[in-house]
């Protein structure tokens, strides 16, 4: 019989997000000015275990991965950039504004964001909103937030939690994935369902409208949005948000352009699929391990949450 008491150890926070992207080379020189710099590593080649969740037989793609050169604890996951290579890369779903189901951001931790938000925009880059600052229930805690779009589109969130950074000793600038965000039925029901996975903390919790991000859903009226923030001891949080009244589905295909899923860590996949089974939670397809080079390996396996969000469960030693 599993132990399930001691198996939340071997999953590990938000690993990464998995961007889609269109040109590989414009979106590496993006992403290395918002701090992603260390490449864990370059495969280019067929993607297994993934016709349930593409509908296609074969997918190939380039995929990069990509840690940050300036980790703090408030921001240690990763980023994978997929270029999809073996057919034209599905577009972003169309109407996506931020929160309906689906994978709706990229939340980068920085230290001084307001200054490094002036600065991308400054360099040409899209600044999507400017930058506001609250202090947000239940705990008070500062935050300060802005936004920007990577050469897609997608919606990258650049965040400061100021009174929870006091005392780390950082530099100014970006220091990694801090969360992700994504639309669901049921915040009540997926906070059950991830706290099993080991995200046991909540940061903030708040309800209600947020006038900042009304254009972004013009013609639509937008909506009242409920959103939390499930942290875990080990790696990045999760974000989910509800909306009411509920907004369309904006999940989109696999590898489409922009934010199109996000990872769970393992220090051992075997494990974690065991915890997952005790959990009840089923995987879709077969466990998958790539051979790196050099002793490196990308093991991956899929589940899907409540919501039908395709989840990955991923050991990387690289």
């Amino acid at each position: 019989m599993v132990n399930t008491t001691r198996r939340h150890g071997t999953l590990i926070g938000l690993d990464h997000i998995g961007i889609g992207v269109s040109d590989m080379t414009a979106s590496l020189a993006f992403y290395a000015e918002l701090g992603f710099t260390d490449v864990a590593f370059d495969y280019s080649g067929p993607l297994p275990g993934l016709s349930a969740i593409t509908g296609y037989d074969e997918t190939e793609a380039r995929v990069v991965f990509l840690r940050t050169g300036n980790p703090t604890v408030l921001g240690r996951a990763s980023i994978k950039l997929v270029e999809i290579t073996d057919r034209t890369p599905p577009p972003a779903p169309e109407g996506q504004a931020w929160g309906e189901p689906g994978i709706c951001e990229v939340c980068v931790h920085v230290n001084g964001q307001s200054d490094f938000y002036r600065e991308l925009v400054a360099r040409g880059h899209t600044g999507l909103m400017e930058p506001n600052e609250s202090d947000l229930p239940p705990y008070q805690t500062h935050c300060g937030l802005s936004y920007v779009a990577d050469p897609d589109g997608a919606k990258i969130e650049l965040i400061e939690w100021s009174t929870l950074e006091a005392g780390w000793p950082v530099e100014p600038g970006p220091q990694g994935v801090n969360h992700v965000a994504f639309g669901v039925a049921d915040i009540e029901r997926t906070r059950d369902f991830y706290r099993r996975l080991g995200f046991t903390g909540r940061l903030f919790e708040s309800d209600g409208y947020f006038e900042p991000m009304h254009p972004w859903f013009h013609p639509r009226t937008p909506p009242r949005q409920r959103m939390t923030l499930l942290t875990s001891p080990f790696g990045g949080a999760l974000e989910p948000v509800q909306h009411f009244p509920p907004s369309p589905d904006m999940r989109g295909e696999w590898g489409h352009l922009g934010t199109f899923e996000f990872a769970v860590g393992a220090r051992c996949i075997d494990s974690a699929i065991e915890h997952l089974s005790a959990a009840g939670v089923a995987l879709v397809g077969d466990p998958v391990a790539i051979d790196l080079g050099g002793g490196a390996t990308w093991r991956y396996a899929y589940f899907q949450d409540p919501d039908d969000l395709y989840v990955c469960v991923t050991e990387v030693r690289a």
